[in-house]
């Protein structure tokens, strides 16, 4: 198992020097202070001073550095966790399949069952790639028309189907908008946010997604759950890439810790905000996205699944 840094000999040597440097500093204070040599005493101070300055800065960039190597210690269990359970899962279908004579019925089943895992393989990859895509300077996606209502339809459509839940156990209070940006992207961020709310819901997970339009070319989006919520202290970094809290041999939740990075970084490329409330309308989390936006005149015709492809409009060449 790969050893995770601590930060307890970090600090104890930096406070150590740094103790060091201000009991330097205040001698030769006191040395030159008493022999006059007031030239010599501000240069002194002056370079105590930025060694002193360059040492607190060293710690900061040692702290954060060790924090980041345990955020991507614990993004290499999770991913080997995601990869290995649908390969597995797939696996066992395959030889049961080929070992096994078993009727129409449930050779579709475990079809269906391979597909979802196939599916879930690569949801993970789309993240990794869009990551990628994201941290390094490329030519910008195409951008569209996009429809919100029909498109949020879809994602909590696709996520009562991974729950297997009933349809109609997501909430939707929906005003038809339309943004401009990616398709692609925009399902991402949203499917991201559902199948939080779902995951870190109660035991029986409630989950609420709103849209209105919110003030001029605004248009607002907010996915509440009835969990634990989020701690005040962690609003700011569960956007951090490879964050996810606690160990990761202790999680009972999926997710390698890149979808909620990918929401910000999404987001803030269109020229919108993410922000997250510790409690909300239903007792836990509730995550805003405000977009560049109008609502329509005219609301769409509600979308299924099956009709994903008639989700957006393409701006008229």
């Amino acid at each position: 198992m790969f050893r995770r840094s601590s930060l307890t000999w970090p600090i104890i040597l930096a406070s150590t020097i740094l103790a060091l440097i201000v009991v330097l500093l205040v001698l030769w204070i006191v040395g030159q202070a008493a022999a006059h040599s007031w030239p010599l005493l501000l240069i002194g101070t002056v370079f105590f001073l930025l060694l002193l300055i360059g040492m607190v800065l060293y710690l900061i960039l040692t702290i954060k550095e060790i924090r980041l190597n345990r955020r991507q210690a614990n993004f290499i269990d999770s991913v080997t966790h995601e990869l290995k359970s649908p390969i597995a899962s797939i696996k066992l279908c395959l030889q049961t399949l080929d070992m096994r004579d078993v009727d129409l019925d449930q050779q579709r089943e475990f079809h269906r069952f391979m597909l979802e895992d196939v599916g879930r393989l690569d949801g993970l990859i789309d993240h990794l790639l869009t990551v990628a895509r994201l941290d390094h300077a490329e030519k910008p996606v195409a951008v569209e028309r996009v429809q919100l209502e029909p498109l949020l339809r879809k994602c909590a459509e696709l996520i009562e189907r991974r729950y297997k839940f009933e349809s109609g156990r997501i909430e939707l209070d929906l005003q038809a908008c339309e943004v401009t940006g990616n398709a692609h992207d925009l399902e991402m961020v949203f499917m991201n946010l559902i199948d939080n709310a779902m995951k870190y819901g109660a035991a029986t997970p409630q989950v609420r997604v709103q849209l209105f339009a919110a003030g001029k070319d605004r248009v607002m989006v907010r996915v509440s759950d009835n969990g634990a919520g989020v701690h005040y202290e962690l609003r700011r970094k569960i956007f951090d890439r490879f964050f996810r809290g606690g160990s990761e041999l202790e999680r009972t939740t999926q997710g390698t810790g890149l979808g909620l990075y990918l929401v910000k970084s999404v987001v803030g490329k269109m020229r919108g905000s993410v922000h997250v409330q510790g409690r909300g309308p239903l007792g836990g989390a509730t995550f805003e996205v405000e977009l560049p936006g109008v609502a329509c005149s005219e609301p769409p015709p509600v979308a299924t699944a099956e009709s994903a492809g008639a989700l957006t409009v393409r701006n008229p060449s």
